[in-house]
């Protein structure tokens, strides 16, 4: 079984710990993390933004600390998944690149984290990348909280829509 583990700042714990816990001893686990060169390009906007164009770009810099702290929290999952994995990383649309990975690398399945709001146990427990991964990916998707959710019972049903006392 080829299983994909999405590391995401945030959440990657619980992902590699499921990972780790429910995976089949003979599985080939890929622990994924994915930047998107776009957060670059915001901080440089904003660096220009409060400086002026006069003042260094700090592209160059964040592109080091990027890489050496993506290299620390793969080198952190694969600690933490304690058996052998092979780690990928990508470079674009962060939701696009983890529907390629998992059609590139046969995912049979792929292992996700919550990552939006835990006071709710609906889809607003889902930030937009994990939700457009979870709608789209092309494999059964293992989805786990980070930590224990807020709430655990749904929120009410909506009110049923007003009549409109028209002709029937």
């Amino acid at each position: 079984m080829n299983v994909l583990v999405w590391l995401a700042e945030g959440t990657w714990e619980a992902a590699a710990s499921a990972a780790a816990r429910l995976a089949p001893a003979d599985a080939r686990i890929t622990l994924l993390h994915v930047v998107d060169p776009a957060a670059a390009a915001e901080v440089t906007g904003a660096w220009t933004g409060l400086l002026g164009r006069g003042h260094r770009d700090p592209a160059p810099a964040m592109t080091v600390l990027s890489d050496a702290a993506e290299r620390d929290l793969l080198a952190a999952a694969a600690a933490q998944l304690d058996r052998p994995a092979e780690t990928a990383v990508r470079r674009g649309r962060t939701e696009h690149e983890v529907i390629a990975a998992c059609n590139e690398l046969g995912a049979e399945l792929l292992v996700v984290a919550r990552d939006g709001d835990r006071t709710r146990v609906g889809p607003r427990s889902l930030g937009r990348h994990t939700r457009f991964v979870v709608d789209h990916a092309p494999c059964p998707v293992l989805l786990v909280w980070p930590a224990q959710p807020l709430v655990t019972t749904p929120p009410p049903p909506p009110p049923p829509p007003p009549h409109h006392g028209g002709p029937r």
